[in-house]
């Protein structure tokens, strides 16, 4: 899927919310008023020295926003960013689940380490006020945009967007924002993106259509 020339440099959170305004659309990020906004995490590459706890890193590494529109609400997007500290996390959590221990628990972890040293992964969560738009997984023919961005404004587009087929009940298990009529999805963008990286003060990931867009942000410790 090519939603963004890799390397294309864009301006910060003002640009892509005017843009949803000239759209006739506006994006609210999640939490203001009812929960506690997520705090910065760190953006380093480097493998954790312990997994933590599922939960709250998957909370830490998730970022909400709304778009609505002039009569109703047009989108809802969680993303939460699969970095080392997430990986490290869902391979502890599957190790516990699974009863594994002694290598084959280093086994598992291993993987998770090797995943994080591959190309970034977003699961979204996606829901539209008209469902015939939740169409992520159509490539360039869907009416929506992805696009990863680092701290220096650069736009990286997606690889691949791909459905999680996996079963409703496996997936409320890991991210609790998945309601009745979400779809899941995971995007996958190159390593060369460079987000995360010592010394990055914030990503980013924008989503925008006609109806307008929204970015999601996370800044660094």
């Amino acid at each position: 899927m090519r939603d963004a020339a890799p390397g294309r440099r864009a301006g910060p959170v003002a640009l892509a919310l005017a843009l949803a305004v000239s759209l006739g659309g506006v994006g609210v990020g999640l939490g203001a008023g009812c929960a506690k906004a997520p705090g910065p995490v760190s953006l380093s590459p480097a493998w954790p020295e312990a997994s933590g706890d599922y939960d709250a890193v998957t909370r830490a590494w998730t970022r909400s926003a709304i778009l609505r529109g002039p009569y109703q609400q047009a989108l809802e997007l969680h993303a939460t960013f699969r970095s080392p500290a997430w990986r490290a996390a869902h391979a502890g959590r599957e190790a516990r689940i699974r009863g594994l221990a002694g290598a084959a628990r280093d086994q598992r972890l291993a993987e998770g380490r090797a995943g994080a040293e591959g190309d970034y992964e977003v699961v979204l969560v996606v829901t539209t006020y008209d469902r015939s738009e939740n169409d992520l997984h159509r490539g360039e023919r869907s009416v929506w945009r992805v696009a990863l961005v680092d701290d220096a404004g650069v736009e990286t587009a997606p690889t691949s967007i791909v459905r999680d087929r996996r079963p409703i009940e496996v997936l409320r298990a890991e991210l609790p924002e998945v309601g009745d009529f979400a779809t899941v999805y995971v995007a996958t963008f190159p390593r060369a993106a460079a987000v995360l990286r010592d010394g990055a003060r914030r990503m980013a990931l924008r989503m925008w259509g006609a109806r307008g867009g929204v970015e999601l942000v996370w800044n660094g410790a």
